[in-house]
């Protein structure tokens, strides 16, 4: 059986009887209609229903324009096969519905229909099928627009061959189970990331440098080289201001980037005046502006341009200080009855608990990190054992051995997570 939906144009009331020859060539096509759509509800309806196919009765005198207009909203790939059957059309509508995506269109005749159903059907999937082929065509050439560019910056970063840069991405994609695209985009963009947050601190250098060239001329000490240095660095400022603003920064990277142009607007007009040294505190106060301003803007770069696997890694370091930090609030919470380290316990395990859970969701692993997760989950819930039975003495030795286990574990695990890092990088 197939499942479609009927479309009627607007000038047929919807509830009447549909046309013998309709219903008798869908029966003898086997077609159940899921429901009826006009031209204002197509495609929601198509997205409600999902049927197989949609077939479009369309026998006139309504506008074959409307129809034309509601598969626009699918820009030429219907998602699934669409047919017409009504009044004959003229040559230009046989390209537009061509153009839109429809796979069949006949005069209705109840024997036709199977047909013509079938023929949109078999069309449809043919069409289907190679734009699945060009789709992963075009992932594979731009794939290896991705690869090359990556050889090429570790040929160039590292002093190595082409077959060994190769290898490199090879097997990073093999250790993070990635496509070779996927690691090789990483690469660039990282490298990308690594420029701009390189050139995000040389700002907070200028901050400083451009002040005390100020200084420099006011005290008129090696003035000539104080000049050129001065428009060195308002030249270098503007290059980096303009490569930031190239970037596809986010809403957060956007609005550092422009706190930053305007602290350095601020400094540029104090700097064009001539240098006295009653006007290098007002100097000094705007560079630091400027320098808080470009340390706030690396944040932000920082943050966007890190991997998931850098993340990965800070969140596992961060266990061996939970462990800890649980660990010895417990203790004090025993001994001393100190209520604050005792109303940190619950909020640490829960932090724990989470950041576990991360790690154990995380794609970037292999078969030592699973291993470790394992171990470590075992011992934390040793660890909550132990604080469980904080007031025996079994439960604070528990506590003890079991938080020192865990440090280990989670040495060794952030060791794993920043060697595959290094390796997803290289």
């Amino acid at each position: 059986m197939t499942s479609l939906l009927l479309v009627l144009p607007p000038d047929i009331d919807a509830r009447a009887p549909l046309p013998e020859p309709l219903v008798q060539g869908l029966a003898q096509a086997g077609a159940t209609v899921l429901g009826r759509a006009t031209c204002h509800t197509l495609v929601q309806q198509v997205g409600v229903l999902a049927p197989q196919q949609v077939l479009v009765h369309w026998p006139g005198p309504a506008p074959l324009q409307l129809l034309c207009d509601a598969l626009q909203g699918w820009s030429g790939v219907p998602p699934c096969a669409v047919s017409v059957v009504g009044a004959p059309l003229a040559g230009e509508q046989h390209e537009a519905l061509v153009a839109l995506g429809v796979q069949a269109w006949a005069p209705l005749d109840a024997l036709s229909l199977p047909a013509l159903l079938a023929r949109a059907q078999a069309r449809w999937t043919r069409e289907a099928a190679l734009r699945t082929e060009l789709d992963n065509l075009r992932t594979r050439m731009d794939e290896r627009k991705w690869v090359d560019r990556a050889k090429g910056l570790l040929m160039s970063a590292r002093g190595i061959g082409e077959d060994e840069a190769f290898g490199l991405l090879r097997g990073a994609a093999m250790h993070a189970n990635l496509r070779l695209g996927e690691v090789s985009r990483s690469v660039i963009e990282a490298a990308q990331w690594a420029e701009a947050i390189n050139r995000a601190g040389q700002l907070r250098m200028l901050s400083q440098r451009l002040v005390r060239v100020a200084a420099q001329l006011a005290a008129g000490i090696d003035a000539q080289r104080a000049r050129v240095l001065r428009t060195q660095s308002t030249e270098r400022v503007q290059q980096t201001l303009d490569h930031l603003t190239a970037l596809e920064l986010g809403p957060v990277g956007v609005q550092a980037l422009g706190e930053v142009q305007a602290a350095w607007n601020e400094l540029a007009a104090l700097l064009g005046a001539k240098p006295a040294a009653q006007g290098l505190a007002a100097i000094d106060a705007r560079g630091e502006a400027l320098l808080s301003a470009a340390e706030a803007l690396t944040d932000a770069l920082e943050a966007s341009g890190a991997r998931r696997a850098l993340r990965i890694v800070n969140i596992c370091g961060r266990q061996r200080m939970r462990a800890q930090r649980l660990a010895k609030d417990a203790l004090l919470a025993s001994t001393l009855a100190a209520g604050a380290s005792r109303d940190r316990l619950l909020p640490t395990m829960h932090e724990f608990e989470a950041a576990l859970l991360e790690l154990e969701r995380a794609p970037l692993s292999s078969p030592e990190i699973r291993a470790g997760l394992v171990s470590a989950r075992d011992e934390w819930l040793r660890l909550v054992g132990g604080v469980q039975a904080l007031d025996s003495p079994e439960g604070r030795a528990t506590l003890v051995r079991s938080s020192e286990a865990l440090v280990d574990t989670f040495e060794r695990l952030t060791g794993w997570y920043e060697h595959s890092l290094q390796v997803i990088m290289s």
